[in-house]
Order: C-alpha cells, then structure tokens, then sequence
C-alpha cells in the first residue's frame, strides 16, 4: 500500500484518476476509484496541476510582514540599487523571519520549488545565503530552494565580490549571478571572464540579470555566447530579464536565438507589461526554455508582488497576447511542468517518478485557471498537504 492516496483529481483537466505517493515521489496515475493508500485525500475532481516553479525570485530582500515601506530614490537600475543599500540595514534586510514569511507566501499560492537570488555584497558578505537557508529548512523543506549568488551591486568595481562568489560556489550554490557587465561594471570583459572562471572551477551554473538594451544588449548577449561555447558550458547558463532580445532587428535576433537554442542557454523573465515582449514563439519553436519568476516581493525595488506565479503566468499571456486553449495552456506550463530545469529536475509533472508536488483549483482545466487565479483549495509538496483552503499548514 502506498503512503497517500490523491483521490478523484483531474491532471491538466482530463478525465478524474487518483494519484498514489509513496515518500516524496509519484508512483503510480490510476483509475479514479482503483487507488489505495496509508492516507487518502479527498480531491472532489478538482484541476490538478503540479507544484508552480518560480524560475527567478529574491526571497532575501522583501519587508513582507513589516510596516508598509514608500517606494523611494531613483527609477534607475542604479539608483534602486543605492536606495536598497541606503535602507536595508534599517529594515533588518536580509533576515530569517521576513525571508519564511515570504516563502510561505508563494507556498499559500502553490509554489514549491524557488531559484532565488540572493544578494552577495561587501556589505552583507554571505550572510543572506545563511538566512534563505535557515527560512527553508524553517518550513520543513516544503518549498525546494535554490541558491544564485548575487552581486547586486555590481562584481569588478567592488574589489572583493569575486572572492565572495568564489567561496560560494565552493560552498555549494547552484549557480553565481552576473549584472549588466556593460552599464553597471562598464568593463564586460574583466566581469564575464571572471564570473566564467569560477563556474568553470566549481562547475556551477550561471545567471545573468541582463537589462541593458537594443544593441547593447545584443553585443552582451554576444560575448556571453562567445565564453559558452569556447568554454563548454552548454546548457548551464541562464539569461535573466534580457528586454533587449525583443527589441533587435529581424535577422540579428533571429541568429542569436539559433545560437541560443544551439547552446542550449535558458531564459528568465518576470513578463513586465512596459518592456517590448520576448520572441516567445520563436523561442518555443527553437526549443530555448524560458521560466516565469516572481523577481523581487514587496521590496526597496518595488511595493508590488503577492508572490503568485499564476498572475505572473497571466501577465505573460497578455504580453504575448495569447487567445486560445492550447497557447494559454503553455502558459500555465512555464509557471509549472515546463520549468524543471531551473530547479534541476528531471522531470515536474504529474507522472510516476516526478516528486509529489502537486496544486488543487477550483477550475475546469489549465485556461480557466490562468484567467481566474482562483483560491488553491489545495497544496501537496513532496508527498505531504501543506496548504489546505489556502491555509499554510506548515
């Protein structure tokens, strides 16, 4: 017999079958009513989907759960990061208790797997790598947290950061962050060939905030692209936010995505409504993977975000402006099953062998509950309940 038993839910929409677990993991799709279990869980053939993915978050700089904070300083990617620096401190950024709250926050909403940076500064040193840590292991694994080291405030003009993304990718980080080489460190050279030192030595991944635009964000792309194949780092290198892809020419952008796809580079993107829409289509085409992400929640960057990666999935499907079934659909597939390899899985899926995370909706199928965003009635994350009517039971 297995542990739990999922009754009476409809993966994707489809036909009603029960979902068997065994410890964290799937074993078995069957026949509504032919199931058994240790437990068994009622699903009143409600929509299932598996656990959402949030491909690019900051989990470590949010003041959720502290009094409202007025947006302040300078629209500017600069000027933003001055103003966090500014006020950080005072707000206790980054810390345990803000961080478990957030993470509770996108676990109220199905979340159950996160790629989050976290800032790696002077200032703060590595000391918020230790507090996302601690806020995860605080829910009891729960929510499946993956580290990016960030330099935030730049990588070569602050003598020292290198060293500290060094010793956090000997530490165990999944990957190293970069930032705007060109407009921020105004040395791309010295910045990529660096950060790609140390993912060469420690054999971690790569991702890179880039929001530079037009033809400054293509020649950026370029040099990285350049450093991917003369180094044989294929298929580990991720591009965060990236507006300038969408904004080439025809034939330039065209060339990059084949070159893209061909080194297997990834994408991350948090769909913002005021940019010039990524070439999804052809990206899809191609094969290139794209994951939707929260970015920052509430934080001196921005007093926006609930931490809902549906509304995220929404906001990417009105961007693109997706109409039918099938593509609103893939939408809700970035948000979930299609957005495995940021978290390095397998496979996400309601399938035998994936791991048991799973959301219940009041909804008729995927489409319905992009549009709705409704309540999850239900959250399963690694064989347990851990949401149950949008309380967080953990």
């Amino acid at each position: 017999m297995t542990d739990l038993l999922l009754a009476d839910v409809r993966p994707w929409g489809g036909h009603p079958v029960d979902v068997l677990v065994t410890g964290d993991r799937i074993t078995d799709v069957v026949p509504v009513g032919t199931g058994s279990g240790a437990q068994r869980v009622e699903g009143g053939g409600r929509l299932a989907l598996p656990g959402f993915v949030n491909a690019h978050a900051h989990v470590d700089k949010s003041w959720w759960g502290r009094p409202w904070q007025p947006y302040g300083g300078q629209p500017t990617t600069q000027g933003r990061i001055a103003h966090e620096r500014a006020e950080r401190d005072r707000l206790g950024i980054p810390s345990v208790e803000a961080t478990t709250a957030v993470l509770r926050e996108l676990l109220r909403h199905g979340t159950t797997a996160v790629r989050s940076h976290v800032d790696v500064d002077l200032g703060v040193g590595l000391r918020g790598l230790d507090v996302v840590r601690e806020a995860a292991a605080a829910l009891d694994g729960a929510v499946e947290v993956e580290l990016v080291a960030f330099p935030q405030d730049g990588v070569v003009r602050r003598p020292g950061v290198l060293d500290l993304l060094e010793r956090a990718a000997a530490d165990g980080v999944a990957s190293i962050g970069g930032l705007d080489p060109c407009s921020i460190d105004r040395d791309p050279l010295t910045q990529l060939d660096g950060l790609f030192a140390i993912a060469q030595r420690h054999g971690c991944g790569l991702d890179l905030h880039l929001h530079d635009g037009g033809e400054l964000g293509g020649f950026t792309y370029d040099l990285v692209l350049e450093r991917v194949r003369t180094l044989g780092l294929a298929g580990r290198v991720t591009i965060s936010h990236g507006f300038a892809l969408g904004e080439l020419a025809p034939a330039r952008q065209a060339r990059l995505l084949d070159e893209l796809a061909e080194l297997d580079v990834a994408w991350a993107t948090v769909a913002p409504l005021r940019y010039t829409p990524l070439p999804w289509a052809a990206m899809r085409e191609r094969g290139i993977a794209v994951g939707l992400g929260t970015d920052g929640i509430r934080d001196l960057w921005s007093p926006y975000g609930d931490g809902d990666l549906l509304r995220v999935a929404l906001d990417h499907a009105r961007l693109q402006g997706l109409r039918t079934d099938a593509d609103l659909t893939a939408a809700v597939r970035l948000a979930t099953s299609g957005a495995a390899r940021f978290v390095h899985r397998d496979r996400h899926d309601l399938v035998a062998g994936a791991r048991a995370d799973m959301v219940l909706l009041d909804a008729e199928h995927a489409p319905d509950a992009l549009v709705r965003a409704p309540r999850r009635a239900l959250v399963l994350a690694g064989g347990r309940v851990v949401v149950r009517d949008g309380e967080v039971l953990v």
